[in-house]
């Protein structure tokens, strides 16, 4: 049984109709990732299984127990853990305090653990750790966002866009952690307009276009397809 599944979601915004129909899953100790154009309707269905959004139909299982209707700040204690996108760190708390603010499911120990672990994987916010997190530059800003999600020691990282903003080294500085991630055990599902980089690092991808899913496979097999590469990779 897949980890983490989600059949026949339907959500709108209003009268909007922003993801119909979506199914997919995400098998323990994956990368998977939903590409598509603005508007696709990816960050949507994020939200809705971080639950931020409520379905109007549809199911979202995580280990084989619903997931519908629990509220966002539960999602943590269920091994869930979002990135957002736009990073939404706390501008006027330190590095370090941001991070303990990931932590709050654990005990002082675990936190303490995981806050050398994020320091080690992340070199420059030990450096910072007393500094404000709204002095730091964006690509810092990001891997603090992902440090502090980190913090929870989640089974599931979601990323809403790691890369947007950022200048191409950075870029590829954030999916060389999101693989690090991975190898330490953590399952991701990433939501990512630069297509290139996240079928590279993505074990298996769907394609999602005006709110539904047009194709799925692997992040090889789609990175060779001719009409991903025509839309998506400039190919």
């Amino acid at each position: 049984m897949a980890m983490l599944t989600v059949k026949d979601l339907n959500v709108f915004y209003g009268s909007i109709h922003a993801v119909k129909g979506v199914s997919f899953e995400v098998e323990e100790g994956e990368i998977v990732t939903l590409i598509g154009a603005n508007g696709a309707g990816k960050s949507t269905t994020l939200n809705t299984v971080a639950g931020l959004l409520k379905p109007r139909t549809g199911t979202i299982e995580f280990e084989g127990e619903s997931l519908v209707g629990v509220p966002a700040h539960k999602m943590v204690t269920k091994g869930i853990a979002l990135c957002p996108e736009g990073r939404r760190i706390f501008q006027d708390l330190t590095v370090h305090e941001n991070l303990d603010m990931g932590a709050f499911t654990r005990t002082d120990d675990e936190a303490a653990e995981m806050r050398e672990v994020v320091y080690e994987r992340f070199p420059r916010l030990k450096e910072r750790r007393t500094q404000r997190a709204g002095t730091l530059s964006g690509g810092e800003q990001q891997m603090l966002a992902m440090g502090r999600a980190l913090m929870s020691k989640p089974k599931v990282m979601m990323l809403d866009e790691p890369s947007m903003g950022l200048a191409p080294i950075l870029v590829q500085e954030i999916f060389d952690i999101i693989k690090v991630f991975n190898e330490m055990g953590t399952t991701v599902l990433l939501v990512e307009q630069n297509a290139r980089m996240a079928l590279s690092v993505a074990d298996r991808a769907y394609v999602l276009e005006t709110g539904r899913v047009v194709k799925t496979g692997t992040g090889a097999e789609l990175l060779d397809d001719d009409d991903v590469k025509r839309a998506y990779l400039g190919g």
